[in-house]
């Protein structure tokens, strides 16, 4: 455990010395959750239009993958095991590169990751391969986001693997309770499931 750790922060200041002005920019724009909120609102009144009555089971599956997995991330596993963000780890004093603040004391599991993962897995799971390039976008935004938060110092790779795990697990559970509300529900279903 002690050397994969350690392999962990080696990894994080390989990674976290990258930098320039440019890019530091660019990844706290990325890291900001306020800055997709637009996002959010187009996705959801796509949804809407798109799937009528199914985006109500669909939208509410996605809300509990994503609400569980930031509940989990942050509010059970970050205390449990206690973790040290890097932006606090004493024995990286002076080699890890803060953009912008450091963010709670704790940081496994990440839960920009487990959330972005959250939704990105469970709309990869759900929609039709019609929409395979905006499987793509939502993978490669949870991945870029997820990334932010190690150039910006405030999570290991490790806390980021944890999450997205985290919310890839949940979403898939989501999508399996989604699929048994159309089976049971097939009112909700358009004629053409997605």
């Amino acid at each position: 455990m002690e050397e994969l750790e350690k392999f962990d922060q080696e990894l994080f200041v390989s990674l976290n010395s990258q930098h320039t002005p440019f890019w530091d920019a660019i990844m706290i724009f990325v890291s900001n959750k306020y800055v997709w909120i637009p996002f959010y609102v187009l996705l959801i009144a796509y949804i809407i239009y798109r799937y009528r009555k199914q985006s109500i089971p669909m939208l509410a599956m996605c809300v509990v993958a994503i609400g569980l997995a930031d509940f989990i991330a942050s509010g059970i596993l970050k205390p449990f095991f206690g973790r040290l963000r890097p932006c606090y780890e004493p024995d990286l004093e002076g080699l890890v590169n803060i953009v912008q603040g450091c963010g709670g004391q704790f940081g496994f599991m990440s839960s920009h990751a487990s959330t972005g993962f959250a939704l990105a897995v469970f709309f990869n799971l759900i929609l039709s391969d019609r929409y395979f390039i905006f499987k793509i976008v939502l993978v490669a935004w949870a991945v870029i986001v997820s990334y932010s938060r190690v150039y910006l110092g405030v999570h290991y790779p490790g806390d980021i693997i944890g999450g997205a795990a985290l919310g890839s697990v949940l979403a898939f559970a989501s999508s399996i309770v989604y699929r048994y509300i159309l089976l049971y529900y097939p009112s909700l279903r358009k004629d053409q499931l997605a």
